[in-house]
């Protein structure tokens, strides 16, 4: 599946390119790119359109590099190894047992009845607006 996005996502990245080519076929004329869009003043738009289209050609480059030499990162067999467990020094048979041990503590200590609380009254705010004397 993944070489099939990878080709996907190159010829998805040509489209620009292609584009700025385009219309710098269109801009340049069949006369040449010294007679025809350099005299009508067109010099500068397909100087820039050639630079953008350079510009689009950078990420495409990188991509094929990257799909060619084959480097990607080694993909874990499963999120949360056993190797990650031992560089992270935690231990999660440990924290259970002390929560379950802090749990079972607390459950034999006070326990507080719903019919002890008592609600604070409300206390009357003054209002917004006119004064009442």
């Amino acid at each position: 599946m993944r070489p099939v996005k990878s080709v996907f996502g190159v010829i998805g990245m040509l489209l620009p390119v292609f584009y700025c080519g385009g219309l710098v076929y269109y801009f340049s004329g069949f006369r040449g790119a010294t007679e025809g869009s350099l005299a009508e003043g067109l010099g500068p738009t397909v100087l820039g359109l050639s630079a953008i289209g350079l510009l689009f050609c950078i990420p495409i480059g990188w991509k094929l590099v990257k799909m060619l030499t084959g480097s990607r990162a080694p993909v874990p067999d499963r999120p949360g190894g056993e190797d990650e467990e031992a560089a992270s020094g935690f231990d999660a048979d440990a924290a259970l047992a002390r929560y379950m041990a802090r749990k079972a503590a607390g459950a034999e200590g006070a326990v507080a009845s719903p019919a002890a609380w008592t609600p604070e009254p409300v206390v009357s705010r003054p209002s917004f607006g006119r004064k009442t004397r």
